[in-house]
């Protein structure tokens, strides 16, 4: 079966939808979900969104946050655009239907989060991701010119030589449909990545099971470059509990008054950092990890229990919601939390439209690198990322479309050498083994040592995947393991050559920060880009 469109967009996120919205005016779309469209990760952001509405507030205040946040490797220009045109992105969630929680005098109710010197986080009570992806799927479900194919997952890029250029351009991509078990060719003038990070490199991990970093390897296998995968951020307060599936312990909790706690009762964050719970979370974590190691306990505490019930139930009813089916009041106790991998800083080298080393072939969001986060991203600039970068990917494709010429279509999936398997038991294994030396080799503290036995490891599972891969029917499982253990490698690598000690990149062999300031930027043997312009400093 060969599906074509004018632009396909892989991925069902704030930054996918976003897209495909913006061009749905004037253009046909295709959508790929893994799963149900809702079950991305950002329908489990709780936090918000960072812009500028309060009058005591600044555009050049949010500038400099973001700035400071990111430890000297952010691209100014990159930041700029994020934070102008931040307010804008907002009404234009607004417009599509998003409710944002406001105060007494009907004004946005604005949170302040680690990094941030002002209120300016506007959310919906705490469950802002979801009111955003509800809001954004409900319009893209009643659009006549987005179709969405839900439970389709992309295996592999289509490329060939543009007739009308020397570059490599994308065509379109293998996707799998999952309930069929069938593999469709889906061709389009304009692919767009909108896959999310690879948090799920991690055996502990805030992102829903889909965080494989789909589109980094999808389009690393086709020649793009990546950047600054050693930077992974890792959330410091999931919830701890046998039961709990990796829940998140929103950061406007700590933004609101809530003390981070030893197993005694002491505060400790006021030895590690001036601003204590208010820390930028790339040192809370680490403190986190510090204590926890020094004590030799499970997790630290995170108390809220001096905050007015009504207050609770107000601003965090979720969270309140949730705890309780483990037996956990958090008006009267103190909640358990260790640090999650929760976001994958780095990802795939574009320029400030959003246009990769492949021609036609975009990518937002937490797949792309734009040099906004720099080392450490800074509390609720993600979502923000996804819609102002979303919307002005759209705008040049826009004026790029009338200009795409055509192209051949590809050959349909090849299937006829391959057999079923009865051994996905080795699927599971290496999946398993993955995410545990991930965790221990190349977590929060890192050294030379555990990097080089990390590097050992995954060649060696990615040998075992890639023949199993060749021998036997391809499923999701298999598809996202072969993502996976490919974008594990890569930030091994980026963190080997990262000789200093900066932001969420933590190594014991050199703990200070160089002077100088640059990006880890991996280069394929296959690099595709010819004359691509990247966002500068």
């Amino acid at each position: 079966m060969s599906n074509s469109q004018q632009v396909l967009v892989i991925g069902s996120g704030a930054a996918g939808m976003t897209v495909a919205l913006e061009l749905s005016n004037k253009h046909k779309v295709s959508i790929l979900s893994k799963s149900a469209i809702e079950s991305g990760a950002t329908w489990w952001a709780q936090g918000g969104i960072a812009s500028v509405f309060d009058h005591e507030d600044s555009i050049e205040s949010h500038y400099q946050d973001t700035l400071k946040a990111g430890a000297g490797m952010c691209h100014k220009k990159t930041v700029r655009a994020a934070v102008e045109r931040g307010p804008e992105a907002i009404r234009w969630l607004v417009e599509q239907g998003v409710e944002f929680t406001q105060n007494s005098s009907d004004e946005y109710h604005l949170t302040q989060e680690a990094g941030h010197s002002h209120r300016r986080i506007l959310h919906s009570a705490d469950a802002t991701g979801k009111e955003v992806s509800a809001s954004l799927a409900d319009k893209v479900k009643s659009n006549p010119n987005i179709k969405l194919y839900e439970n389709h997952i992309a295996v592999d890029l289509i490329t060939q030589a543009d007739k009308s250029s020397s570059r490599i351009r994308c065509t379109g991509a293998y996707v799998l449909n999952t309930k069929k078990d069938n593999v469709d060719v889906f061709h389009a003038k304009v692919i767009v990545l909108a896959t999310g990070g690879a948090s799920k490199a991690y055996l502990y991990t805030s992102n829903p099971d889909g965080a494989t970093g789909d589109g980094i390897a999808l389009a690393w296998r086709s020649g793009c470059r990546v950047a600054n995968l050693e930077f992974n951020q890792f959330h410091p307060t999931c919830l701890y509990h046998p039961d709990a599936k990796a829940f998140l312990l929103t950061e406007a909790l700590r933004g609101e008054g809530a003390y981070l706690r030893l197993p005694n009762g002491d505060r400790f964050m006021s030895k590690f950092h001036p601003k204590a719970e208010l820390a930028p979370r790339d040192v809370v974590a680490r403190a986190i990890d510090y204590e926890i190691k020094r004590l030799g306990c499970d997790c630290v505490f995170l108390d809220i229990t001096h905050k007015p019930t009504e207050f609770i139930d107000k601003y965090f009813p979720s969270v309140k919601k949730y705890c309780l089916k483990f037996g956990i009041d958090i008006t009267t106790h103190l909640i358990p939390v260790v640090p999650a991998a929760h976001y994958t800083c780095g990802g795939l080298v574009v320029n400030q439209y959003g246009q990769t080393d492949l021609w036609n072939l975009y990518a937002v969001g937490e797949t792309a690198f734009t040099g906004l986060h720099g080392a450490n991203r800074m509390a609720s600039n993600s979502l923000l990322e996804c819609v102002v970068f979303g919307r002005i990917a759209a705008e040049e494709i826009y004026k790029r479309m009338p200009d795409i010429s055509d192209f051949r279509l590809a050959e349909p999936w090849d299937e006829s050498r391959v057999i079923h398997s009865d051994e996905d038991v080795i699927i599971s294994h290496n999946w398993d083994e993955l995410r545990r030396f991930m965790w221990d080799y190349v977590g929060i503290v890192r050294s030379k040592k555990r990097l080089e036995r990390a590097e050992h490891r995954v060649k060696l599972l990615q040998l075992e995947i890639q023949e199993y891969y060749s021998n036997y029917k391809i499923g999701k499982n298999l598809i996202e393991l072969r993502n996976l253990v490919l974008v594990s490698e890569l930030i091994i690598r980026c963190a080997k050559q990262r000789k200093e000690s900066r932001g969420l990149h933590y190594t014991l062999d050199y703990p200070e920060t160089s002077k100088i300031a640059k990006d880890t930027i991996m280069v394929p043997i296959n690099f595709a880009a010819q004359n691509i312009v990247v966002n500068s400093a």
